[in-house]
């Protein structure tokens, strides 16, 4: 038996938002007081640090529930299944349904409940739950459904890494131009050969000095009243961890598939930041004494920003389905995910397609 991925679907917004529409922000720094420097200096140097030109934001009637809904749709077409013969949904994301009017976080029910119920899917074999695991939730809500079929569990999930971004950020935070909204899901089941599929996987947490990388606090803004609290993050440290820690992972990742790195012909690594996967790219080659190949990197990070836990199955949907110049993918080709994020975790899967 083998557990593959067998359809996938991505929602990209239609708010389309770019750099210069930041230009009128009053940015912070985090003890209130003003940059002495202009916007258009500000924004020049994130474009050239993230490689972030414009980003997506949810309609105002959208809920992060119905963006993940609408990838689900998308994944259950491409796989061609009945949805009526899931075993589990499984849906990855930080700060739940955030409404457009008041910014406050609803998980109850579920994500992953209020998914079922728009999918009208009537089998209540069919379990809901949520994973809060940081960026990195989707990868591990794949490593989970792969547990539970392993085990004989389940034949068939549904996994969704969905965010609205754009709404639990602090708009007097230079940081608020990372962030962005989507959806991506994928269809995992067995299939009985043992070809491909999920190889291996590899998790960790770092939650000692790196547990409060990123966090919710208050706007830099200290007039704003209020306890509203915002998606804030150390951005150096982030970075630092990310290069050292996320190699190491996808090395570990790679040699338990028992793959040869220049087997490798794909890396879909979170679309946080393009010198940092850039970095840690480099980095990793550089365990094995090589030289990164041309093209080993598909990025969507350009257009789509930081979706989180919904960039990485948004950038596989898009590959797979042809939709990212110079970028395909083929039968038997070997493909590494991987991801970094709030927790601080870590994680990395091998793959066959």
């Amino acid at each position: 038996m083998s557990v593959h991925i067998t359809g996938s679907g991505s929602f990209i917004p239609e708010i389309l938002k770019k750099n210069e529409d930041f230009m009128n922000i009053e940015f912070l720094n985090p003890d209130g007081s003003k940059f002495d420097v202009p916007n258009d200096v500000i924004i020049k140097k994130f474009q050239s640090i993230t490689g972030i030109e414009e980003r997506r934001y949810a309609s105002e009637n959208d809920l992060t529930s119905d963006l993940a809904y609408k990838a689900a749709k998308n994944a259950i077409i491409d796989s061609g299944i009945d949805s009526e013969s899931l075993d589990y949904i499984i849906v990855a994301h930080n700060f739940g349904d955030i409404s457009h009017e008041n910014h406050h976080s609803d998980m109850l029910p579920s994500l992953a409940s209020r998914v079922k119920n728009k999918l009208k899917i009537k089998n209540p074999n069919c379990v809901c739950y949520d994973i809060i695991f940081g960026c990195p939730g989707w990868i591990e809500g794949v490593i989970q459904a792969k547990a539970f079929i392993s085990a004989g569990l389940a034949k068939r999930c549904l996994v969704i890494g969905a965010e609205t971004l754009s709404r639990i950020y602090d708009s007097n935070d230079r940081d608020s131009m990372i962030y962005s909204d989507g959806a991506g899901a994928a269809i995992i089941e067995s299939k009985d050969d043992n070809n491909g599929g999920i190889l291996s996987h590899k998790s960790c947490t770092f939650s000692n000095d790196e547990a409060y990388y990123l966090f919710c606090g208050k706007s830099f803004d200290k007039k704003k009243n209020g306890n509203n609290q915002y998606i804030k993050m150390h951005g150096h440290k982030i970075y630092e961890f990310a290069i050292s820690s996320v190699p190491q992972a996808l090395k570990e990742c790679l040699e338990m598939s028992n793959k040869n790195i220049n087997d490798l012909k794909k890396i879909f690594l979170h679309q946080a930041n393009e010198k940092m996967d850039q970095a840690i790219v480099d980095r990793f080659y550089k365990l094995y004494n090589l030289k990164v190949p041309e093209n080993i990197m598909p990025m969507s990070i350009e257009k789509l920003g930081n979706s989180s836990v919904a960039t990485v199955p948004t950038l596989f949907d898009l590959v797979k389905k042809n939709k990212l110049n110079n970028h395909k993918l083929k039968k038997g080709d070997v493909i590494l995910f991987g991801s970094v994020g709030a927790g601080m975790n870590v994680n990395a899967l091998t793959y066959q397609i």
